[in-house]
């Protein structure tokens, strides 16, 4: 199973004393922190994708890009990619020049952003969110998969004997996962090809994350991708943990009370409750984690946002610490001894050329 953070890159001031980082510090910060998760054992980085103020990760590739010079083994991820209002031609060619760089440590996390305003910015209009994110990437599929592309549709100007380039590593294209809150058809589509459906699994119940995974698993099944139980799902959580966990509500309280998503409505208490947010020990954490396999299955990736709402990098290099030192350990030895054998473990660079050789071996023996 492979764990790690992801970050939204927001520039909050920090609600104890006011200040704000720059936007400089808040990008470098995001730099030290994939660094020191890879320092610490984690398996992957990932970042979203913002165009408007107060987020700064505009350009996933670029960071992303530089994150992979400083790193040797860490996968660097999207925890949005905007499939939506961006060029799907743009996407396939600045991640396989990603994939390239970084030696394949690349996948890449399909969204349609939380943002409105967005749309009209990159000249889309958010009525047509769904459409936008199925034609897209059903253009992205073919993109990275055919040398030569002829495409028509609805959302863009026609393609004729297109070859995106640079072409995928290995002619591998990078793992898709495809992450929604809500949307049940965001769920459908990741099944149908086969990619894996990352729930973003924060501000939600358990059972709303449970109804949209069962969702998933069925549709992949249905479509012969394998069992249900087989299904590629990732999961979302968040977390501030100190070694007593009075200490850890005491200090997070007044980052939550004036988070710029969940800030000045549930208490604590109530969203901690009604989410998976989870607030206290490193114990408090494992066992928290745990309980999500009961409501979704064996599954292969676990996220954790540390760095919201204004929270100073001191403290969330503490938080990756905890994480790393006391936390994760518990979970891959736990999730390990529970995972059944046929279940597979997240797709890798190396495992998805491994799977193609082996089909490419048994057309040839046939």
């Amino acid at each position: 199973m492979q764990f790690g953070i992801f970050t939204v890159g927001d520039v909050t001031p920090d609600p104890t004393n006011g200040r704000a980082p720059t936007e400089h510090e808040r990008i470098k910060a995001m730099v030290t922190m994939a660094r020191h998760a890879e320092e610490v054992g984690l398996d992957v980085f990932a970042m979203g994708e913002h165009h408007n103020e107060p987020f700064v990760p505009s350009s996933p590739t670029t960071m992303l890009g530089h994150i992979a010079a400083r790193t040797d083994r860490l996968l660097l991820s999207t925890s949005t990619t905007l499939i939506t209002t961006n060029d799907p031609v743009k996407i396939a060619e600045d991640y396989a020049m990603l994939q390239h760089l970084a030696d394949g440590r690349v996948d890449l996390m399909m969204g349609r952003g939380n943002t409105g305003p967005v749309y009209p910015w990159f000249g889309k209009d958010i009525r047509a969110g769904i459409p936008l994110a199925i034609e897209n990437y059903a253009l992205l599929h073919r993109l990275w998969r055919e040398h030569v592309v002829d495409w028509k549709g609805k959302y863009r100007t026609p393609l004729q004997s297109f070859t995106s380039t640079p072409r995928p590593l290995d002619g591998v294209p990078p793992f898709v996962w495809h992450g929604s809150i809500r949307s049940p058809e965001i769920a459908e589509q990741a099944a149908y090809y086969g990619d894996g459906f990352f729930a973003n699994h924060i501000f939600w119940p358990a059972s709303h994350t449970q109804r949209m995974v069962a969702l998933y698993r069925q549709r992949y099944a249905h479509y012969g991708h394998g069992g249900e139980d087989q299904a590629i799902v990732g999961l979302g959580g968040q977390v501030f943990m100190r070694r007593n966990s009075q200490d850890a509500v005491r200090e997070f309280r007044p980052y939550f009370d004036n988070a710029p998503v969940y800030g000045h409505g549930p208490s604590l208490e109530e969203f901690s409750a009604e989410t998976p947010l989870t607030v206290g020990s490193p114990q408090q954490v494992i066992d928290r984690t745990l309980g999500f396999r009961d409501y979704v299955g064996d599954y292969q990736r676990q996220l954790f946002l540390l760095d919201h709402a204004g929270l100073p990098l001191k403290t969330v290099l503490e938080q990756l610490d905890l994480l790393g030192e006391e936390v994760v350990p518990v979970l891959r030895k736990e999730f390990a001894a529970l995972k059944p054998a046929h279940v597979p473990d997240a797709p890798t660079h190396a495992s998805l050329v491994a799977a193609r050789d082996a089909a490419e071996r048994e057309k040839v023996q046939a």
